[in-house]
């Protein structure tokens, strides 16, 4: 019996370290809109304005992902990625439409999100909703979380609409090893 309290134990507190490790915190910021943040491993966030690039780098991040399409009102990818390059982040533009998500373009995201000098990494689209679902889609298959660990995690980093949730699950679903 006291063997199994023990062992019970064990998980418990492994289960509440690992939750504790995974703590959003979500911030106010100028120029970047629902701002939300991993410890120093990832940020999410929606629209970015060029101004709050080299605060992004002063933050510590290595890297930009920008998941908006260049069409999304209010997207200026070209002065973003030249922000970037004067502070000195990297800058990656992987267009991902919400309405009709592109496999592809999750492959590419993990692609990156694991390339060395990429973390810690700055994630974000117009809302937040993308860049929450590119974060569980590596939570699941990169880092080997649990589908609902990782998508409650996702959902504190962003609101994910209804389309990109079923895009993000069927996506892990079939890329499972």
């Amino acid at each position: 019996m006291k063997r199994v309290l023990l062992i019970l134990a064990v998980v418990v507190m492994a289960t509440y370290v690992a939750v504790a490790q995974s703590q959003v915190k979500k911030s106010t910021i100028e120029g970047i809109t629902n701002f939300a943040q991993v410890e120093t491993t990832v940020a999410c966030a929606g629209a970015v304005t060029p101004s709050a690039v080299a605060g992004i780098k002063k933050m510590g991040f290595a890297s930009i992902i920008n998941l908006r399409l260049d069409t999304e009102k209010g997207a200026d990818i070209d002065a973003e990625a030249a922000a970037a390059k004067a502070a000195g982040i990297n800058f990656v533009h992987l267009p991902l439409n919400g309405s009709a998500p592109d496999p592809a373009v999750a492959d590419r995201f993990l692609k990156v999100i694991t390339e060395a000098g990429n973390q810690p990494a700055f994630i974000h689209c117009a809302s937040g909703n993308r860049a929450a679902a590119m974060w569980l889609i590596k939570r699941v298959l990169i880092d080997k979380w649990d589908n609902d660990r990782a998508l409650e995690e996702a959902t504190q980093l962003g609101s994910m609409s209804p389309v990109m949730k079923t895009f993000a699950l069927d996506y892990i679903q079939s890329h499972k090893k």
